[in-house]
This record gives C-alpha cells, sequence and structure tokens, in this order.
C-alpha cells in the first residue's frame, strides 16, 4: 500500500493494472480512464451521467436498476474497453482513523489488527471490511506505531461493487473518497510543506474533508452537507420540483425566478455549510498542535454553486481555489472540448483520484 499517494484501500482483487475511476454520486455518476505514458497521464475517457434522485438517498443505493442503467449509458458514451473499474465510498458506513498500536512486525500486526480495530470501529467487527497501513514506525525506543486504519460496512462494499457487477464490468478495487480526493490533488498540486490545507469535495448529499499538514494527510471526516440542502432551500422558497431547483441552482431561469432571485436563498445555505466545516476545523485544531487551516481546496458539483467560493473566503478568511483533478493531465484537444473540461473539471475529483490508482500497487 502506498500512503504518500493517499493508497489505502480495500482492494478486491490483487491485479497490478490500470482501473476505470467510476464515482458514483447522489447525483450523478462520474467516468475517468486514464493511460500512463512513461509516467505521465493522460485522459482517454471522460463522462458524467445525471441521476434521478431516488436512485441514491444519504450515500445508500436505494434503486440499483436506475444506478445499473446510468453506469451502462456512460460506458455506451465514452466507449470504455477496459473491464477493470475502481469506485469509492463515504458516510456514515466509513471509518478512518489514526491509531497507535504496540510496536509489532508486520506479519504479528497483520494477525491482530482486526483484534486493535475493535477497540476503535464502532460496528460490529464481522460486519466490516478492514484495510490498514503502517504510518511511522516511531522514533526508536518507542513501544508504539501509528497505523492508518480504514473500516467500511460489507454490505456497502457490497451494494457499489454489485452495481458494477451488473453493468458487465468487474469491480477490482475499492477506495474511499477522502483518499480518491487526496490522490488527486497530490497529482496535480505542489503542497507546500510548511502550511496546512483542506481539501473539500462536496457532492449531493456527502462532503468530504481531508485536512494536510506538512504535505501528509493528519485528518479525515465526511459531513452530510451538500448539494442537496441547496436544491431543497429552492424548493420550498419557490415551490419548485426537484429538477426545477437543480436548474435554477444553476443559473438557469425557471419559470419566473432568475438566478438573482434565487442568490439569497443560495447564499445562506452556503454559509450553513461553511458553519458545518468551521465546526470540523474547530474539532481539527482542538485535537491537535494545529492552530489555523490556511487555505482551502474546494471540489464537487456543490463547489459550483454561484458565489459559495467567495463566502467561503469571507467566513475563513484564507484564499479559496475551486481545485482542478485534470491540471496535469494531457488530453487531445480535437476529442475533448476545452470549454465542456473546465465547467466539469471540479467534479471528477474522486473519479480521476481513482483512475490513477493500479490494483496491486
Amino acid at each position: 500500500m502506498d500512503y504518500a499517494q493517499g493508497g489505502i484501500r480495500i482492494v478486491l482483487f490483487s491485479r497490478s493494472k490500470g482501473v476505470v475511476g467510476l464515482d458514483i454520486g447522489s447525483y450523478a455518476i462520474k467516468l475517468v480512464e486514464l493511460s500512463d505514458r512513461k509516467g505521465e497521464f493522460h485522459l482517454e475517457r471522460v463522462g458524467v451521467e445525471p441521476l434521478s434522485p431516488e436512485a441514491i438517498v444519504d450515500g445508500s443505493i436505494m434503486d440499483s436498476s436506475l444506478v445499473v442503467d446510468a453506469i451502462q449509458r456512460l460506458i455506451e458514451q465514452t466507449g470504455v474497453r477496459s473491464g477493470q473499474f475502481a469506485t469509492s465510498v463515504s458516510g456514515h458506513s466509513v471509518i478512518i482513523k489514526k491509531i497507535q498500536v504496540p510496536a509489532m512486525g508486520e506479519n504479528e500486526l497483520a494477525d491482530s489488527i482486526q483484534w486493535e480495530a475493535e477497540q476503535y470501529i464502532p460496528f460490529d467487527i464481522h460486519d466490516v471490511r478492514l484495510d490498514y497501513v503502517v504510518l511511522s514506525r516511531g522514533e526508536p525506543g518507542r513501544d508504539s506505531i501509528d497505523v492508518l486504519l480504514v473500516a467500511v460496512k460489507r454490505d456497502k462494499i457490497n451494494d457499489y461493487t454489485s452495481v458494477i457487477s451488473q453493468a458487465g464490468k468487474s469491480p477490482v478495487l475499492v477506495d474511499v473518497d477522502a483518499l480518491a480526493l487526496q490522490n488527486a490533488f497530490e497529482l496535480n498540486y505542489e503542497a507546500d510543506p510548511g502550511a496546512v490545507v483542506a481539501l473539500i469535495n462536496m457532492g449531493a448529499s456527502v462532503s468530504n474533508i481531508t485536512i494536510l499538514s506538512q504535505g501528509t494527510s493528519v485528518f479525515w471526516r465526511d459531513i452530510s452537507w451538500g448539494g442537496n440542502q441547496f436544491s431543497e432551500r429552492l424548493q420550498r422558497e419557490f415551490n419548485l420540483s426537484h429538477d426545477q431547483a437543480e436548474n435554477l441552482k444553476r443559473g438557469q431561469a425557471v419559470e419566473d425566478h432568475t438566478l438573482t432571485d434565487a442568490q439569497p436563498v443560495l447564499d445562506a445555505a452556503s454559509r450553513e455549510l461553511a458553519v458545518e466545516i468551521q465546526k470540523t476545523f474547530d474539532f481539527f485544531m482542538a485535537t491537535t498542535s494545529q492552530t489555523k487551516v490556511e487555505r482551502l481546496y474546494l471540489s464537487g458539483g456543490c463547489a459550483l454553486t454561484p458565489n459559495l467560493r467567495e463566502i467561503f473566503q469571507e467566513k475563513f478568511s484564507v484564499p479559496v481555489e475551486l481545485m482542478n483533478p485534470l491540471r496535469r493531465i494531457h488530453y487531445n484537444q480535437g476529442e475533448f472540448h476545452d470549454e465542456w473540461l473546465e465547467a466539469i473539471a471540479p467534479t471528477l475529483a474522486i473519479a480521476v483520484g481513482l483512475a490513477i490508482r493500479k490494483v496491486g500497487d
């Protein structure tokens, strides 16, 4: 496992080959396929397919047939041929925790990790899949080692891998959204070794937060707040359907309502989301020696909400940047429309983070 690239993951099969990244979100499914040419990544295929709001609710697949159909449409539209797919999960069914365990050898740790994990996992240990990586053996003479532990409920993994199988592809790797996000960031940006930065991927129902200090991830949290809250507020305020609220949120006029009418509602929701994120930052700072998060990188569909970046910059008093996970990825301009790629790029962070993985690396 390659922790330097956010590499902890639950591997279903062990093959050292590239994979197609498939981010199964509540609002849309994103697909990215990359090729590695002499250490440089090239974009081969990319696609986004919207999902019906009843297909996935709060990160749980409620109607698998709708999800399978959407995946199959993406496969057909993009022409992807590879059979090996990677996906990721997040939310309350996922636990990421840095723990300390008594110093021991690799084989002994592998044998004892389940017992060690039972002390930290709030689920029945038999209901989860575990993965871990040793972060540091510590200083000479220390009697403990630091371990990054990831636990995901088995039924969550089964639900997400099942829809890929039903779509005719092999789910060979399952990652965690927060760590896939880190992968995408490290591929495209040079982290300031002296800075504390937060990566925030804001989806429809869940926002993933990863905090990096001195170039290393030190904190992870998922919060149940995202684009759906913005849409629900527009629905209530203007008596709109879900689809109408989504269109208005993206700047399209709906009936007699324009983005100018909607902006106060969106701004209020943006400030509420900022408050929730601030609670996470406060907890992080209370449990570490860090005093401030110094820069924010935003991704996910919710990050495109008009005026959200400006409100975050005002709230946190730090630079706030839309993350571009394609920043260092090469592509043929004759195959992909620049403006379209630029518009959807922030929504592709998780899919890109998955697509750069290789099972077995």
